[in-house]
């Protein structure tokens, strides 16, 4: 009896020091992906050339540059409304509310896969 026991549990150590650097080398690699990243508030600049908004949080003097490009999906959608539309970049306006969602690169900028125009509400 003794002798199953600690046969089990040599066997325990042993599998979860070989599992161990599995889940170790799995760390560099999210690490290396692209940050998530969300920001809202209002339009104080927008380049179309540069295709660029400089977006400011409301209630403070902080500004974040958003990229976009052709694949960014561009909607619309009043507060508290389920009902989603989409529209194109020359909707959105300087002084328009926007929540963006995409990955942030190494320099801060925002890379928008998403640009979500707040049709109601104050901030």
């Amino acid at each position: 009896m003794v002798k199953k026991l600690l046969t089990l549990l040599f066997a325990s150590v042993l599998a979860c020091s070989l599992s161990t650097p599995v889940f170790s080398q799995e760390a560099p690699a999210k690490e290396k992906a692209a940050k998530e990243g969300r920001w809202e508030g209002r339009v104080v600049r927008s380049s179309p050339d540069k295709s660029t908004l400089t977006v400011r949080k409301v209630g403070s003097s902080v500004e974040k540059t958003v990229q976009y490009d052709s694949s960014t999906k561009w909607v619309s959608q009043a507060h508290g409304s389920k009902t989603v539309n989409d529209i194109d970049a020359g909707q959105v306006k300087d002084g328009d509310r926007v929540i963006c969602r995409g990955t942030y690169d190494e320099k801060g900028v925002l890379h928008a896969s998403l640009i979500s125009k707040r049709l109601s509400g104050s901030m």
